[in-house]
């Protein structure tokens, strides 16, 4: 075994080598691989590879780097999740020793738990679902729970409009085409630009001059007898010639070349842009959904901004299933709360369709009394789109509780409350924001009056001799654009035996009217509104033969000036509700003056909000439960944001025919870290006939947890005026738990 190692190390050593040719890269020789060669005992020699290093070859090569294809890693796919939930839930509970109204209840609590949520299916299909429930000891306020899930198109136009803009945004193919394009017509220009600067460089026309001299001195040696023969004394000149026109021939086919990327990278910037403007042209500018359908179809876009089924979910103006509001038209179904289901359908003809319990309470829920079951059901269809010129025929039925002396019978009957009516309306638009409506529609008669001619509901609908069962609307709405003027009218007349779900007195004719108006001045600085307004107002507690001949009128007036407060000042009516007895209820209307300003503003680096406020009720002692009647009521507030405090103080004065309240209010709020705040108040009240001081106090913290939510708690403890004109002490508490996610 030794033998054999010593004979291969005599023959390595005795090898011959080849050396190869050393590369020159700056300071550094890399050499490339030498060569053994070894013989196997017979002639042929066997070659070993070595790699050889620090020998320097005597000729340098230029290294050259190949020229290597970069390979664009594939786009990782998006991942679009199924359900993408956004919205918010709160919970609040509210404890009040007093309730500041006409009724006498103590120690009120209430829960309210209540959660909105704003869901997208696979980032295409927006849905809402929102629910509450309010519970408590009150014998006035009802416990209320309601559930809805809906679906409403002009979400859906959101989504397409930020799905649209993502796409033209993050379009990768496209712009890879654009930089593609780009970086080729930019290499080739930077080359033209190289090879035009190669002949009008000074090198060049050096070697033009040299070339001309080297002619002349030929030219002057041929003279001279110096050559022999036929000597071309200019060939290098026309050499460098020729040369310059081929150059330039291939500078003009590659400016050729140039021309047709820069057109192809318009082409492609052009169509961009105009699927983008095209796009959002459509999404914002449409006037209504069949426009924005045809156009979007035209632009043929992908199905991530255009999902299967779009011009359907566009044509689909509403639906929801729960507690919705049925807003229909002023003679079937005006701003009912039902619990049940709703849609509407609007392609180029209409179609909608609700049914559901009646809650007329839910709006004014302070009352909390029995009432039969209500329901109503209702189908509407026609031509046209909503927002434009149409014709709808609409067919409402359900149940209705009556009122007054419709709803008494003899005795031992039972009232039949069901009720059904058509309308036809129809919709002319004038101009670009001008129309006019008029609707006209018929009823079944109330019980009491069908039970006279012994007819039922469909039979007294369909009786044409008689019109005290009839109704009839006309309506005119109009912006003029150049001056910002908003204007609107209606009229409507009501026979005595109509009924429908839009108003609840029945047993007198009905004349209402209204005319509302807004003009804006000096660059929309000054907003001046108002209204007048006969027998328009439209509330359950009104007794059923109620008829009202006074006018009411409303004007405001708003005020804004940059840099300078905002005013507003208003005169209109107001309403109080009063109760009369078990189950009796009055609503008085009165006038109420009003006028509030308020100013933001920052003096010596500290931002600040000052606000005086005063209004007056035009109302009786003998009109009202409401202690302060015909009052003058005046508030002055001041208040200071500085970096981690909030400094309020408030000044308050109401001012009756007997007596006179006065306040002073100061409230502090320390925001100690960015997740915890603190504050407090203290109350000063004084009353004049019991020349009386009593302070009162408040309390409240705020706390964010992260991940977790917001926490607010407050306790109050205030003073209200109460029996024989004294003030009663008024404590109350709030505990709020907010999460927004």
């Amino acid at each position: 075994m030794k033998l054999i190692f010593l004979l291969l190390l005599v023959t390595l050593i005795s090898g011959v080598s080849v050396f190869a040719q050393v590369l020159s890269l700056g300071s550094k020789n890399a050499t490339d691989t030498g060569y053994l060669y070894l013989y196997n005992g017979s002639k042929i020699r066997s070659r070993i590879p070595i790699a050889l290093y620090s020998k320097s070859d005597s000729v340098d090569v230029i290294a050259v780097r190949a020229p290597v294809r970069k390979i664009q890693p594939a786009p990782t796919p998006v991942h679009t999740p199924f359900l993408v939930i956004h919205g918010n839930v709160m919970y609040d509970y509210f404890y009040q020793s007093n309730i500041d109204t006409p009724y006498v209840e103590k120690d009120i609590q209430q829960h309210t738990v209540q959660t909105n949520l704003s869901i997208t299916v696979r980032n295409r299909y927006p849905l809402r679902v929102a629910f509450s429930t309010q519970q408590g000891n009150s014998a006035l306020f009802r416990n209320l729970t309601g559930a809805r899930l809906s679906y409403n198109n002009n979400d859906f136009k959101n989504q397409l409009i930020l799905n649209a803009r993502n796409w033209v945004i993050g379009n990768v193919k496209q712009q890879r085409l654009i930089d593609s394009l780009k970086n080729l017509a930019d290499s080739l220009q930077r080359e033209i630009h190289f090879l035009k600067y190669s002949y009008g460089n000074t090198p060049y026309l050096q070697r033009l001059v040299e070339a001309r001299e080297l002619a002349f001195k030929l030219r002057l040696d041929s003279i001279a007898g110096k050559y022999k023969g036929k000597v071309s004394t200019d060939s290098l000149y026309k050499k460098i010639m020729v040369d310059k026109e081929l150059e330039l021939k291939r500078i003009d086919s590659m400016q050729l070349v140039l021309d047709k990327l820069k057109k192809s990278y318009q082409l492609v910037i052009d169509k961009q842009n105009r699927i983008k403007s095209g796009l959002l042209d459509a999404l914002q500018h449409s006037r209504n959904n069949k426009e924005l359908s045809d156009a979007l179809e035209r632009l043929n876009l992908p199905d991530t901004v255009l999902p299967k089924g779009f011009k359907t979910l566009l044509a689909i103006r509403s639906f929801g299933i729960g507690r919705t509001i049925a807003d229909y038209s002023e003679l079937t179904a005006k701003n009912i709360s039902i619990s049940g289901v709703q849609i509407e359908y609007n392609p180029s003809y209409y179609l909608a369709v609700a049914t559901g319990t009646v809650d007329y309470q839910f709006r004014n829920f302070i009352v909390k009394e029995k009432r039969n079951p209500q329901y109503l059901s209702l189908i509407r269809g026609g031509v046209g789109m909503k927002e434009s010129n149409h014709l709808y025929f609409t067919y409402y039925t359900g149940k209705k509780q009556l009122y007054g002396g419709n709803a008494v019978v003899d005795t031992g009957a039972v009232a039949d409350n069901h009720l059904m009516g058509i309308a036809l309306e129809t919709q002319l638009k004038l101009g670009e924001q001008t129309f006019l409506t008029g609707e006209v529609a018929r009823s079944s008669m109330p019980y009491n009056s069908r039970k006279v001619h012994g007819e039922n509901n469909l039979s007294s609908m369909m009786n044409f001799s008689r019109r005290s069962n009839e109704a009839y609307t006309i309506g005119f709405n109009t912006v003029i654009s150049k001056v910002y003027t908003r204007l609107s009218a209606m009229y409507k007349l009501m026979g005595n035996d109509f009924q429908s779900f839009s108003f609840y007195t029945t047993g007198s004719r009905q004349i209402a009217w209204n005319i509302q108006g807004e003009q804006p001045f000096f660059k929309q600085k000054i907003l001046l509104a108002g209204a007048i307004r006969k027998n328009d107002y439209a509330t359950f507690y009104t007794p059923s033969n109620y008829q009202s001949n006074t006018l009411f009128k409303s004007i405001q007036l708003t005020v804004r000036v940059p840099k300078y407060p905002i005013v507003s000042l208003a005169y209109q009516p107001t309403s109080q509700l009063m109760k009369l007895g078990e189950g009796e209820f009055s609503e008085q209307v009165f006038y109420m003056l009003s006028g509030t300003a308020t100013y933001t503003y920052t003096y010596k680096g500290i931002m600040m909000n000052s606000m005086l406020s005063y209004s007056r009720f035009y109302n009786r002692q003998t009109d009202t439960a409401f202690v302060y009647f015909n009052s003058k009521n005046l508030m002055a507030g001041h208040t200071l944001f500085l970096k981690r405090f909030t400094i309020a103080g408030q000044a308050s004065a109401a001012l009756t025919e007997n007596y006179s309240v006065h306040g002073l209010t100061g409230e502090t709020t320390w925001k100690m870290f960015d997740w915890l705040e603190v504050g407090g108040a203290l109350k000063y009240n004084h009353q004049s006939q019991t020349n009386n001081i009593q302070w009162g106090y408040c309390g409240n913290s705020r706390i964010n947890v992260k991940r977790i939510g917001e926490i607010a708690i407050r306790v109050d403890k205030s003073y209200l005026p109460g029996p024989e004109r004294k003030l009663v002490s008024n404590n109350t508490g709030r505990l709020t738990y907010t999460r927004i996610f």
